[in-house]
């Protein structure tokens, strides 16, 4: 009809078929974390508890990188390239965030209410994210609610 034979009728299906496939492979491996990190946006470190940067620097002081590596990838759920880079600014002496000090929900929950008051909601959605690692649909809620 269109001067198409069945060779190329099966040449075309076969490059569908693959194109298909890579498009569901390349989904699949931009998956979600299984727990969602607010620390996760492009320029800010995770907070490191201050027992986890010791112990990662006595790891590196006896030569057991790796050790260090994959300690703080299991505290901090940290992808390998993330955590070797933290690892070296650790070792190296450079600043690495640790967790605020405060009081749990109730400092929290003043202090984002004192931002609802001010009238900067979305201020307070990034203060729940950062302190709780809220996804933003579950920091909204948390923002309405309060």
């Amino acid at each position: 009809m269109f001067g198409i034979g069945i060779i190329e009728l099966v040449v075309i299906l076969v490059v569908i078929v693959i194109i298909a496939g890579v498009i569901v492979l390349a989904a699949r491996a931009g998956g979600r974390p299984s727990a969602t990190l607010a620390w996760r946006t492009p320029g800010f470190l995770p907070p490191v508890p201050e027992h986890i940067q010791g112990r990662i620097r006595e790891l590196a002081a006896e030569g057991r990188k790796i050790d260090a590596i994959r300690l703080l990838r299991q505290e901090t759920g940290l992808r390998l390239k993330e955590a070797k880079t933290i690892t070296d600014a650790i070792a190296a002496g450079r600043f690495v965030p640790t967790p605020p000090d405060r009081p749990g929900a109730a400092d929290l929950a003043s202090r984002v209410q004192e931002l609802k008051a001010a009238g900067d909601i979305e201020q307070a959605i990034l203060l729940v994210r950062g302190e709780t690692g809220m996804s933003h649909e579950q920091a909204e809620a948390f923002v309405s609610l309060i």
